[in-house]
Parts: C-alpha cells; sequence; structure tokens
C-alpha cells in the first residue's frame, strides 16, 4: 500500500492501527487467548474478525490517493502496473507460506515439498482484490461499480446456496467454495489449520472481498473530496451505521461468517470501518486530540504496512533457529510470560504479554526504518 497523503493524519493512524493489532492477534503466545482476540469459530463475530477485512479497506483508501496517476498513463502502462503489483503480492505471499525453504531430517537439509504449500492466503487475497478493485475503479463508471459490487454480493450468496450440499450448503467441508478450492488446488494446496481441508482465504470468497477494498476505495475519496468537516464525519458515520443494520438483517439469512466472506461480514465490517474513520477523523483531524503525538506509533506502522507484516510472519520462524539449552528464543520468550502472569499455564495474560510484546519488537522494527527514511513498497 502507498502512503496516504499527510494532510489526513487519520486514515494513516487506522492502517497502522490495523496492522498494529493484526500482529496481536496473529502471534498469541500460547493456544489460549481472551475471546476478543480469537476469531469466531464459525457464524458470529468477534473484534479479532474486524482486523483482515480493515486491511483491504486500508488498500482501499491508499488506492484512493494512487489511483490519480493512473489518468495520466496509457492503458499498457496501467494494466502492466496493476498486473506487477498483484504478482508481486502474490508471490511474496505464497513464498512467506513456503518459507524457511528447507527441512531437516537426521541432519540433513533437503528442500521443502512445494507440492505441500499452500497457494491461497492472506497476501494472495490483498493481491487478488486489489487487482480486481483497481481494474473495475479505473475502467468502469461509478454506477457501474456499485452494479458489479451488487452483483458479487448477491451472486456470491446464490452460488453458495445452489452449488453447495443441499442439506447444509454453508458448512467448512460442504460449501462450494471448499468444492472449488479442492478441485482447482488441491487438498495439499488449502489451508490446514482447522485440522481439514478448507482455506478462509479461498478462490470463490475472494469475490466478496474485493468489495471490501472498493467500499474502502469510496470512503478514501469521499474524505479526500470533501475533507476534514463534520459533514465528512456525519455522512461516514451514516453510511457506516446502515451498513451495520443491513449486515445485521441479513444474517438473518446469510449468516456472518468470517471464514467463508459471506456478504453480511462484509456490510458489517466495512461499515464498522467507516465509523472507526469518522471517529478517527474527528478525533484528529477536527479536535486535533495528539497529546504526547500518540498517532506516530501507529503511524510507524502505516509507512511500511507490507513489510512488517511480512516481518511478523516470518520473524518467529527465523528467531527459532537460535536453540539455547534445547529451546528456540520464540519458546523461551513464551515460556517467560506464561511463568511470570497469574492463573493457570497456559495464561490468557501470559498469551497477551507475548503478543502485545511482539508487536513491540515489529514496531521498533519499522520505527528504524522510519528514522532512516526507509519505505518499502511493492
Amino acid at each position: 500500500m502507498a502512503e496516504a497523503s499527510p494532510r489526513f493524519l487519520s486514515l494513516d493512524v487506522f492502517r497502522g492501527m490495523t496492522i498494529c493489532f493484526m500482529i496481536i492477534v496473529n502471534n498469541p503466545g500460547a493456544d489460549v487467548a481472551f475471546w476478543p482476540l480469537n476469531h469466531a469459530h464459525w457464524n458470529g463475530f468477534t473484534p479479532t474478525d474486524l482486523v483482515f477485512p480493515s486491511f483491504l479497506f486500508a488498500v482501499g483508501n491508499a488506492m484512493s490517493f494512487t489511483m490519480k496517476k493512473f489518468a495520466q498513463m496509457s492503458n499498457a502502462q496501467v494494466l502492466g502496473k496493476i498486473l506487477k503489483r498483484t504478482l508481486l503480492i502474490f508471490l511474496i505471499g505464497y513464498l512467506m507460506y513456503w518459507f524457511p525453504f528447507f527441512e531437516v531430517h537426521n541432519g540433513h537439509f533437503s528442500l521443502s515439498p512445494i507440492s505441500q504449500t499452500r497457494i491461497m492466503g492472506v497476501l494472495q487475497r490483498i493481491a487478488l482484490s486489489y487487482c480486481f478493485a483497481s481494474l473495475m475503479v479505473h475502467y468502469l463508471s461509478k454506477n457501474m461499480v456499485f452494479l458489479l459490487s451488487a452483483i458479487l454480493l448477491l451472486g456470491y450468496w446464490i452460488i453458495l446456496l445452489v452449488f453447495g450440499d443441499p442439506n447444509n450448503p454453508l458448512g467448512m467441508l460442504t460449501n462450494a467454495g471448499t468444492y472449488l478450492d479442492k478441485a482447482i488446488l488441491g487438498d495439499s494446496h488449502l489451508y490446514h489449520g482447522e485440522h481439514v481441508a478448507f482455506d478462509p482465504e479461498g478462490l470463490l470468497s475472494t469475490m466478496t472481498s474485493i468489495v471490501n477494498v472498493i467500499i474502502g476505495f469510496y470512503a478514501g475519496k469521499f474524505v479526500q473530496e470533501k475533507g476534514k468537516t463534520y459533514e465528512t464525519i456525519s455522512k461516514l458515520l451514516l453510511t457506516g451505521c446502515l451498513f451495520i443494520f443491513i449486515a445485521i438483517c441479513w444474517d438473518s439469512v446469510f449468516p456472518i461468517n468470517k471464514k467463508l466472506w459471506t456478504s453480511s461480514f462484509v456490510f458489517i465490517t466495512t461499515g464498522l470501518d467507516m465509523v472507526i474513520i469518522s471517529m478517527l477523523i474527528y478525533v484528529v483531524e477536527i479536535r486535533n486530540w495528539n497529546k504526547g503525538n500518540w498517532t506516530r506509533f501507529f503511524v510507524v506502522f502505516g509507512k511500511n504496512p507490507l513489510f512488517i507484516y511480512l516481518v511478523s510472519e516470518i520473524l518467529l520462524t527465523i528467531l527459532a533457529w537460535v536453540v539455547i539449552a534445547g529451546k528456540g528464543v520464540p519458546d523461551w520468550w513464551r515460556q517467560f510470560f506464561q511463568n511470570v502472569t497469574p492463573g493457570e499455564t497456559p495464561s490468557r495474560w501470559g498469551s497477551l504479554f507475548f503478543a502485545i510484546s511482539f508487536m513491540l519488537l515489529c514496531w521498533l522494527i519499522g520505527y528504524i526504518l522510519d528514522k532512516r527514511k526507509i519505505y518499502i513498497r511493492v
């Protein structure tokens, strides 16, 4: 994501907050955690379920600044730029899951089998959602983008109902998206975190994640056009509340479900994102409540979002190579917080403190880069 204009500090803060909390929820210090830091098991919604869609919303915000440059480019240049960025982000995501690329058996190194590497994932979804959203907002009129977005949301619902198992079309292993992923990608290339072959960032559910980026784009564009005014805040807030209301109503027939990325999930997440953005504009831009320059902490994350996220995903793996008395550094680190926090082991407080300390380490890396004016963009 490109850096947003400094005139809209609130958007930078929003982007940084998203990365900050994404690192915390992705890196607990134990299998147990406080409920807000866990995803909903299936249907339902927790604060953690808001993090990834907010990342996509922030991608759309950033697009609203960078897409202006496309007006001065030829079609070939625009397509080349979009496709190059898409392929790079997708490839980085794929290599991240393949990392560290080798295995050790009986003291012998061997290349990790590509046949067991997950193909889709977080960065891959970001790449594809960015690609289709960029093409839509650049080549289509605003009304056509809105119409196509509605078709994506309604079409996804219909596809799940028609092509899923008639007895359970929204089940983890019986939905149309899982059938498609298994047919095209194969079981071994899917996510197995649920102890079965099911990918929450699968091919079919990318249909609806595109809409998160599109809504983020138009929200960012609206903020630029209307500026830091009470009108901006009120309209964003009302639209956000309307989206949340639609999500709650739709939930009765098409449940809010992050792992299926249902259409009702798109509405509740983008609705909440707009509410949060309107609050940040009021606090940061209008009231200028920035005592102690607290926004600086989140802006550090927002200036190198992709790189810091990548660091957060591979750093613990690298630290695990440093073995002390039979334990890798992350194991010592986790054990320390489990020992110094109250309650049974594993402790939820220990898990939380580990996650926060790891987030702060990632922030320190981002801070060093920012001090040196190093901004790694794709």
